[in-house]
């Protein structure tokens, strides 16, 4: 970054967004697919939390997992969504710096809670494959509650020193901000300060707390899918590959646009702007979108529900 010592520096009141950029001319026209996904996200999370809850045969350590994933989509599709559409429909990119800094903290909780969860899911296919005579004995509802909390905790001490990094930053700079959400390093390269701390306190977060969480995951699969191939019978292989296949699913929507994202802003000099911000939108958008479509298609219980209540409605009865 430029030295600090010949600019006046000032304390950011408020940015202002300016969406994707080198795409003004179709901002009113990308708008409508990402309302569209963000409608299908509140409907679908929602609709799954609502049978989780509700239906007493899903209280099982799988359904609960996936219920928290559930209320970690809509936070995150919620936190950032409604000003993104603001800024394309409305051009109401104005956003406080405080509120900025709130935007990107539960962004960034949300994004880091997920990829826990998926871990905690994915230790629950390998206790149910691997020793299901311990399961119900194992993934108690206590020791699902504490990994809960763990979850929460570890997400805020992770994401809480990014923000206070952010805070301590000295800025010179224009506020225009040429993205659509409040993201860490969008907001860092503005300021006028070394930002190295920052840039390798994300590295660090994305190689020991996503990174990390992938490696486990891709662990606990290689046991599982060992575990399954010594199965006798090929039934009860394909049962158990069938119990994991929501579940990879999902773990492959998550990580993939991640990852790509990450990469690609380490290439950022050789990859367009827009292109970076349209890969940034992708991680709030599609998961959070899939993930109830997946689990309700691909898991008996949650589409006998679904379809239990569609023929309730079709046949006139209350719905």
């Amino acid at each position: 970054m430029m030295p600090a010592d010949n600019h006046t520096f000032f304390a950011p009141v408020t940015y202002i967004l300016t969406g994707i950029p080198g795409t003004e001319q179709s901002h009113v026209w990308i708008a409508i697919p990402f309302c569209l996904m963000y409608i299908t996200t509140l409907c679908g999370n929602s609709l799954l939390l609502f049978i989780i809850l509700t239906e007493r045969s899903l209280h099982e350590p799988m359904y609960l997992f996936a219920s928290m994933l559930a209320a970690a989509d809509l936070l995150l599709s919620t936190t950032a969504v409604p000003k993104m559409l603001a800024v394309f429909w409305f051009r109401a990119g104005k956003i406080s710096f405080a509120n900025c800094l709130t935007q990107m903290f539960f962004i960034h909780v949300s994004f880091i809670a997920e990829s826990a969860i998926l871990l905690a899911m994915a230790f629950d296919r390998y206790v149910a494959i691997c020793d299901p005579l311990r399961y119900t004995a194992v993934l108690t509802k206590s020791l699902i509650g504490k990994i809960g909390l763990a979850i929460v905790t570890r997400s805020f001490c992770i994401i809480f020193p990014l923000i206070f990094l952010v805070k301590q930053l000295k800025f010179c700079r224009t506020n225009l901000l040429p993205h659509t959400y409040c993201e860490h390093m969008g907001v860092a390269r503005l300021a006028c300060d070394d930002v190295t701390v920052n840039i390798w306190y994300g590295v660090a977060i994305a190689i020991l707390a996503i990174g990390l969480d992938a490696v486990l995951i891709a662990i606990s699969y290689g046991l599982i899918l060992r575990a399954v191939f010594r199965l006798p019978s090929k039934d009860a292989r394909l049962k158990a590959l069938r119990t994991c296949g929501s579940h990879v699913c999902v773990i492959l929507m998550f990580y993939t646009p991640a990852f790509f994202s990450f990469f690609a802003h380490q290439f950022g000099h050789i990859i367009p702007g827009y292109i970076l911000i349209l890969l940034a939108n992708l991680y709030v958008l599609i998961p959070p979108m899939f993930n109830p479509i997946v689990y309700a298609v691909t898991t008996k219980k949650v589409l006998k529900w679904v379809i239990n209540v569609c023929r309730q409605c079709a046949v006139g009865d209350s719905c």
